[in-house]
């Protein structure tokens, strides 16, 4: 039985710069745990289905759900943590509305005649406008009939499967046929073994004679107990679209579940009675006569433990569990793409300073002070292609592209290029594929009058063909995708989509499905989605759905603090706190998505642009610490603009990155319990340990706070014995054992404003 979007294996690729991928499933088999604080083996444990009477019982570690069989229904009749009853009352479990086309046939689209263009701009502000997928031409079909499907209240013919799909994978399939609706039902839940995960998904048949549409639908339609309401979002909620990960939990912190949905962008929705599915205004779906569908899974991971005071904070086994086998999990069972893909950081890009002004020149010049200053990747941004829209070469400020990308390849650099879903009305793509435009029309704006193409029809294929043939003209392995064509919608005759509003989802499914495409015909690609193109912009954050499918995020919002394109600055100083600015922006902005793999996020910039000296080495380190959340992505700035002593500290700070990324994989990891959350008044600090508790602990001091501080380390093993050394400071603090650090910390003395990396080497 397939998932959709679920990805399959590929090849590990042996790229330079690349993160591997190596030991992935020994080292999340090993002590992880959750987290290194008081720590703990990874419970060994098989998920487990069986029968009870009426029912079916699913375990998984210390979470449980009990699922109700009686009368022909299927109700969640408990969902417990460590025996902890976390409902109100008995879940329905699965419930949308059903109604039937009149008259009963395929609702037919839009023709390029039927409707005026619109100019995307203007959708930016319409995110909340659902009237605009309203169908309300004279032969639109009428939805009659409506009814509600509860499966509290089926009634019908119920079966149950168990099966395992692959090693260590348990799968419980509840099979109904609800004949009056004309429907088979099947809900479909997993489990796996070594977590405390129940994943669970829902596949729809039109079994009748009827052209029917769902909405209204809640994948898991559940109600916590008010005493388990307590919610701490792990993904940001922005522009339009809820956050995507939740931690449900007492109020004590000591019990819950982590609610995780795999909806892609806005049409998610976690209700906070916990109830996840599709959000109301933006899903709706149209089966006709055989056909199916099947939603995006949801999952819960259990938690508990005790909150623990450090000498610095509180350690609550929600956080533990989020960075330790939580995330094992996102990355073992649910998948990322990144760990798929070639990784080249770190990276810089041309838009900040340049926008679209980029030429021959320009990017020569900034090749060479990059390949000086240690960098790893150079991003050509929009200003490449003719019109600024597709994927033929401006060939007036680029005569001979391949030898400008040569150039930068020959300068040990990694090439990557943005490009948009939008094409220009004499565009190889409009010339071949005319219909596969989106309508209505939508075009950029007035000043680029390209139209948007529709991943809703087989264009995508196109797309993913016309992106790996340019990637081996020029070089290129890696691309930066923009600028928003899903949003209005698509209601074209011949595209895939029935309602305009259906095009929502069909049109986000064809995105990703299109970076799956492309990287399977050519594994060497790095894949990133923008914001904007994910749905709007200023944007939304990044998801599990696009993480899946994407090796990389551009997370909103944009906000290159301390670049500048017209007046100067009013003083050096005030550039510097610009420029400081920007990396308190960015570790706030990472740490509100710590439910995700961080090192896929590109958060825009650590600006590489001095004023007359603003940019000291003090400030470069501040960059180089706070884009350590994740890994550095991305630097963007005037680089014309850099001193000899500010290229050489680059490169200074970028070898040792580099040399300790290849000791303990840094980029991939990301512990936060029991310290101090983000600040830029006191001290912050987060670990960046393998599974060894070997690796970085990155520490900053904002504008406040004591000179000298301890800094407890909670993610080392008691029993290690560490090496500690300053990597900024080069000061050696000697071997210390891990309990010493764990408990009392190792004191450092800060400025304000200062920053240091500890390396946490074997002793």
């Amino acid at each position: 039985m397939a998932l959709w979007g679920r990805t399959r294996p590929r090849p590990r690729v042996a790229s330079g710069g690349a993160l591997r991928r190596a030991d992935h499933e020994k080292r999340w088999s090993t002590l992880r745990g959750c987290g290194f604080l008081f720590l703990l083996a990874l419970p060994v444990f098989a998920g487990d289905v069986s029968a009870i009477p009426d029912g079916v019982r699913i375990r998984a570690g210390v979470l449980e759900r009990t699922l109700g069989f009686a009368g022909g229904n299927l109700t969640t009749a408990g969902l417990a943590v460590d025996g902890r009853e976390l409902l109100a009352q008995p879940g329905s479990e699965v419930s949308f509305t059903l109604s039937r086309a009149e008259p009963n046939r395929r609702p037919v689209g839009l023709t390029p005649d039927s409707a005026p263009p619109l100019d995307s701009s203007g959708l930016f502000r319409r995110v909340n406008d659902t009237a605009i997928y309203e169908d309300r031409r004279p032969d639109a079909p009428r939805w009659v009939a409506v009814t509600r499907i509860e499966s509290r209240a089926w009634g019908g013919k119920i079966s149950s499967e168990t099966t395992q799909p692959k090693a260590g994978v348990t799968r419980l399939t509840v099979r109904a046929v609800l004949a009056k609706a004309g429907l088979e039902v099947s809900v479909i839940y997993e489990v796996y073994d070594g977590h405390a995960a129940i994943r669970k998904w829902v596949e729809i048949a039109n079994r009748g004679g009827n052209w029917v549409k769902i909405d209204h639908f809640a994948i898991d339609d559940i109600r916590l107990a008010d005493i388990f309401r307590r919610r701490t979002p792990l993904t940001p909620a922005d522009y339009g679209a809820e956050s995507s990960i939740v931690g449900f939990g007492n109020r004590e912190g000591t019990h819950g579940v982590i609610a995780a949905s795999e909806i892609p962008s806005a049409l998610r929705h976690i209700d906070e009675t916990g109830e996840q599915g599709y959000r109301d205004e933006f899903f709706e779906w149209v089966l006709g006569p055989g056909e199916t569908f099947v939603s995006e899974p949801v999952f819960h991971y259990g938690f508990a433990g005790e909150c623990r005071r450090t000498i610095s904070a509180v350690s609550t086994p929600l956080d533990r569990t989020v960075e330790g086998p939580y995330m094992g999990f996102v990355r073992g069972q649910v998948g990322i793409a990144s760990d798929r893909s070639p990784f080249s950081a770190p990276q810089w890009l041309t838009w900040a300073s340049f926008g679209p002004k980029i030429d021959d020149a320009i990017v020569r010049q900034s090749a060479d002070i990059l390949a000086r200053a240690g960098f790893a990747q150079m991003l050509l941004d929009d200003g490449w292609q003719k019109g600024r829209l597709g994927t033929v070469v401006n060939t007036a400020t680029f005569p001979d592209f391949a030898a400008t990308t040569a150039y930068v390849r020959g300068k040990g650099l990694t090439l990557g290029l943005w490009l948009s879903c939008f094409r220009d009305l004499d565009s190889p793509d409009l010339q071949a594929m005319p219909e596969n435009r989106i309508l209505p029309a939508i075009m950029r704006n007035a000043s680029l009058p390209g139209l948007a193409m529709s991943f809703a029809s087989p264009w995508r294929h196109y797309f993913a063909r016309d992106l790996v043939a340019l990637a081996r003209r020029y070089g290129v392995t890696y691309y930066k995708q923009d600028f928003t064509n899903i949003l209005a919608g698509d209601f074209a005759e011949g595209h895939e989509s029935r309602t305009r509003k259906e095009s929502l989802l069909r049109a986000l499914r064809g995105l990703l499905e299109a970076q799956d495409e492309i990287r399977e015909k050519d594994p060497d690609l790095t894949t990133e989605l923008t914001h904007e193109i994910y749905w709007g912009t200023p944007g939304i954050a990044a998801d599990l759905a696009a993480l899946k499918h994407a090796s990389q995020f551009h997370i909103p919002p944009n906000d290159p603090r301390g670049d500048f394109r017209g007046p100067a600055p009013a003083s050096v100083e005030a550039h510097r706190a610009d420029l400081r600015a920007g990396c308190w922006m960015a570790r706030q902005r990472f740490y509100a998505c710590r439910g995700l793999p961080l090192y896929p996020l590109e958060y825009y910039s650590a600006v590489t642009k001095s004023f007359e000296g603003s940019l000291t080495p003090e400030i470069q380190d501040r960059q180089v610490a706070s884009w350590l959340l994740g890994a550095p992505l991305n630097f963007s700035g005037d680089l014309r603009t850099l001193s000899e002593q500010n290229i050489a500290h680059y490169r200074r700070r970028f070898e040792a990155l580099a040399a300790l990324q290849k000791r303990y994989d840094i980029y991939r990891h990301f512990q936060f319990s029991g310290v101090p959350e983000p600040t830029d008044t006191g001290w912050h600090w987060w670990g960046k340990l393998n599974e060894h508790g070997n690796g970085v602990v990155v520490v900053v001091r904002g504008s406040g706070g004591e000179e000298r501080r301890a800094i407890n380390i909670p993610w080392v093993p008691a029993s290690a014995k560490c090496h500690v050394v300053g990597v900024f400071s080069g000061r050696n603090y000697g071997a210390i054992d891990g309990k010493q650090l764990q408990e009392r910390g190792v004191a450092i003395t800060l400025p304000l404003f200062g920053q240091e990396v500890l390396e946490i080497g074997p002793g």
